[in-house]
């Protein structure tokens, strides 16, 4: 899989793990995990054992991805730009 620009200089600078971190607090303190959790709960009980690891991935992920809240969609945006925007200075000196 082919990574983007902003994407390879995130990693090669060290902010990528920086924000993966800042997005796991974001959504614990928003109460986006237990949502995701009572998700997963309640998919297994519908389904039981029937339900492979692929199956519940990929409904699991369509669902959580709609509950994440934009302020954290925005904050975390605004971050990664701030970021490149300062990398972006630097270049130049």
């Amino acid at each position: 899989m082919m990574k983007t620009v902003p994407h390879q200089r995130l990693v090669m600078a060290g902010d990528r793990d920086g924000l993966k971190e800042l997005l796991r607090r974001r959504l614990v303190e928003c109460g986006w995990r237990d949502q995701v959790k009572i998700i997963c709960k309640e998919l297994i009980k519908e389904k039981g054992r029937d339900i492979t690891y692929d199956s519940m991935l990929s409904t699991v992920t369509s669902r959580a991805r709609t509950l994440v809240p934009d302020s954290v969609k925005k904050e975390l945006l605004q971050k990664i730009k701030s970021q490149l925007m300062a990398q972006e200075e630097k270049l130049k000196i």
